[in-house]
């Protein structure tokens, strides 16, 4: 399984650029790699580890703007189609429950 977040945090004042600097880096340390601006990915391997790390963005949320989760499989992650630019060469998308890093 795949997780996606998508985010669209406000960034006028000070405080509200602290929130996404603290949200961002929560990502980053929590193993989700960037796709593009404010798009996220992570491999789960289970739901039940979706679950728990869609308790941890809960508990992580910013008090303002906009964050989204999308959970799709990995046969699904492997289909998407770039109509400009090219795929990240640092974020595996294959059909095969092995991957080895």
């Amino acid at each position: 399984m795949r997780m996606i977040i998508f985010f669209d945090l406000p960034s006028v004042t000070y405080a509200d650029q602290k929130e996404y600097n603290k949200f961002h880096k929560f990502l980053i340390k929590n193993g989700y790699i960037m796709m593009q601006e404010s798009v996220y990915t992570k491999l789960a391997l289970n739901n039940s580890i979706v679950l728990s790390e869609k308790d941890k963005l809960k508990k992580n949320k910013p008090p303002k703007g906009l964050v989204q989760l999308l959970v799709i499989t990995e046969k699904q992650f492997s289909r998407i189609e770039y109509l400009v630019g090219d795929k990240k060469t640092d974020i595996e998308d294959t059909e095969s429950r092995l991957i080895i890093l």
